[in-house]
């Protein structure tokens, strides 16, 4: 019943993706979701509640999130699909949970500006879409979190919501952009929010159990090697699901991602993922941009198979 919508999602964040004069004008619909769980979280996460409490009202949380996304998407479906070519409006209504587009043009100026000897500009850009420190990154290190952001965010961003759109349409999606934007705003290991955020971050981790796995084979087959550095070092990542399409990626490169990273000026001591080189550069870059596209033409390939 889906099928179709899922290419058309997939066609039109490819196409237009969400231009920044779009953002400017209206935001973004997970702004929405955003806006729930802030308020949520001022309500509820206070020093004053109990550890216990805190963490109940955090699996509140989740649930609210679960049926304001899901219930809407139910209802929007519902009404869409008495229209003629009502798929069309659902697929227009679903693509903004996609993120090929975005994701693409993010991590490309990290390429270009390492490419151009500008470090600067290339860990400004690269400080966009990851949360470590990189002030001090050297080039093998900008474009080693650059590789990293892509791998794990092709699961986040692409197949796990295109997973849920083929079996649950509408309400999955929505359901799964709530729970997944949860997830980065609360699903933190920080004492403010270890209680408040546990139910989304373990709810984020179920729903991204089987889509992290196909990610990683996505990767694997659009680079044809990484199998056995992926199915090797997948355990080696601190989250269930994020080691598989980085593990995949690393194998398909020939480069190993990980390892030590500093957030807040404190070192996390990360297992290396990869057995490969640790001077990746930009070329290895701009390689992880070409696998990535053949991974979402892949994805797009199964979705038009399934129509």
């Amino acid at each position: 019943m889906f099928e179709p919508i899922a290419l058309g999602a997939l066609i039109l964040d490819a196409g237009i993706g969400w231009p920044a004069w779009l953002y400017r004008r209206i935001g973004h619909p997970v702004g929405g979701f955003a806006r729930i769980i802030g308020t949520c979280e001022r309500r509820w996460n206070r020093p004053d509640i109990s550890e216990s409490g805190r963490q109940f009202a955090g699996i509140a949380t989740v649930l609210i999130l679960i049926a304001v996304a899901g219930g809407a998407g139910w209802i929007l479906q519902a009404l869409a699909m008495q229209l003629p070519f009502g798929w069309v409006v659902v697929a227009l209504l679903a693509f903004p949970a996609l993120a090929q587009r975005s994701l693409f043009d993010h991590v490309r100026p990290v390429a270009r500006a390492l490419a151009a000897g500008d470090l600067e500009g290339a860990r400004r850009a690269v400080g966009m879409i990851v949360g470590r420190d990189t002030a001090q990154l050297d080039e093998a290190g900008v474009a080693r979190a650059a590789i990293e952001s892509l791998a794990e965010s092709f699961c986040d961003g692409i197949a796990a919501p295109l997973f849920w759109l083929l079996l649950l349409g509408l309400p999955g999606v929505w359901a799964y952009k709530a729970i997944n934007t949860a997830d980065s705003l609360i699903g933190h290991k920080e004492e403010r929010w270890r209680a408040f955020g546990w139910a989304a971050a373990r709810t984020d981790d179920v729903l991204n159990l089987i889509p992290a796995r196909i990610a990683g084979v996505a990767i694997c087959v659009a680079g044809l090697v990484g199998w056995r550095t992926m199915l090797r070092d997948a355990g080696k990542h601190a989250s269930p699901n994020a080691g598989w399409p980085e593990a995949a990626i690393a194998g398909a490169l020939g480069v190993r991602l990980a390892g030590p990273i500093a957030y807040d000026g404190v070192l996390a001591d990360k297992a290396w993922i990869g057995d490969g080189r640790t001077d990746a550069d930009a070329g290895d870059v701009h390689r992880a941009l070409a696998v990535y596209v053949r991974a979402c033409l892949l994805l797009w390939v199964i979705a038009g198979v399934c129509a």
